[in-house]
């Protein structure tokens, strides 16, 4: 039994999450915080070139063979997708046209999921607001594990499944912890995905498809990248939930590393996430953060006290719908 994790339950609190109380001292000390808030002007245009590399990726690598396929999908494509995951993150704080251009948002949130080969973007969007407002919350939350996943998944082998099978967890995990009625906007999300892959399938055949669609689920799951699900909110010290990381990966992922600071400001795009952290220094310098999402990934696996159930859980009441 030594090879098993030792917790066998959440670390439930009963404060509110930090970031609130954070939130309202740095703004008071530094108001000028708000000037960074608003729409990044370069995000619609990163993004773009990145959809289109990746139909031109389809384009060439229809006549590979399958072991090439899916190198590739790991190496490269896979990444590419893991990043677009990440915009779309973004994008759901409305950062690409601002708030007032919700639905333009929305709309290029669709085209941003075309290379990831699944539909994704508007129910990503419909619990992400969540995770933010009830952090943490009881059955609200949906980024945190079941209470299967958490007594099954104890140990290395087992955690390292885990892992793998990330993107399964992430998609099916809502549907039991928190279900919700499907939106017009995941219609139209499903609908134009699944035609998309049809005009690449009858264009180029079956292999840019699997592709595009294995790069996905390959890169969300055991791949350096993903070390960040792991570092987000995975307590590996007692009494922190949130933890930023300030590597180079944060080039390929739209500064989703600057956790901390996203979710004391989400409103700020992840492009000047940096800033707010030279700005109010004092308060993150001296927090715990991580240097390597790989080792991330490697504590998460071999550190008997670390485990899918170490996260904060609270009890949060809902809030009212304005």
């Amino acid at each position: 039994m030594g090879n098993r994790v030792t917790r066998d339950d959440f670390e439930w609190v009963y404060t509110e999450q930090p970031h609130t109380q954070r939130r309202k001292e740095i703004l008071a000390k530094y108001p000028q915080i708000k000037t960074l808030m608003g729409p990044d002007p370069h995000l619609k245009w990163i993004v773009s070139g990145m959809v289109f590399m990746q139909l031109l990726a389809c384009y060439l690598v229809k006549d590979l063979s399958w072991k090439w396929i899916f190198f590739w999908a790991y190496a490269f494509g896979g990444c590419i997708n893991h990043s677009l995951t990440l915009a779309i993150h973004d994008i759901s704080h409305n950062v690409a046209f601002g708030n007032k251009q919700a639905r333009w948002n929305r709309w290029f949130a669709v085209f941003a999921n075309l290379p990831i080969g699944i539909p994704y973007s508007a129910s990503f969007k419909k619990y992400h607001i969540d995770h933010h407002r009830y952090l943490g919350g009881d059955s609200l939350d949906v980024d945190i594990p079941t209470d299967f996943e958490g007594w099954f998944f104890c140990t290395p082998l087992r955690k390292l499944l885990w892992l793998f099978l990330q993107p399964l967890f992430y998609s099916l995990r809502p549907l039991y912890v928190n279900p919700k009625a499907i939106t017009r906007m995941e219609i139209f999300n499903a609908l134009v995905q699944f035609s998309v892959d049809l005009i690449i399938y009858y264009l180029w055949g079956l292999k840019p498809v699997i592709y595009l669609i294995a790069g996905t689920i390959l890169c969300l799951g055991l791949h350096p990248i993903s070390g960040h699900f792991i570092a987000e909110h995975y307590m590996f010290l007692k009494g922190y939930e949130t933890y930023s990381y300030y590597g180079p990966l944060n080039w390929l992922t739209f500064n989703v590393g600057y956790h901390m600071e996203h979710h004391d400001f989400p409103s700020i795009p992840g492009c000047r996430l940096p800033m707010v952290k030279k700005i109010a220094a004092e308060y993150y310098d001296n927090l715990p953060h991580h240097q390597s999402w790989i080792r991330v990934l490697w504590d998460f696996v071999f550190d008997d006290s670390i485990g899918p159930y170490s996260r904060v859980k609270r009890l949060c009441k809902l809030a009212k719908e304005s």
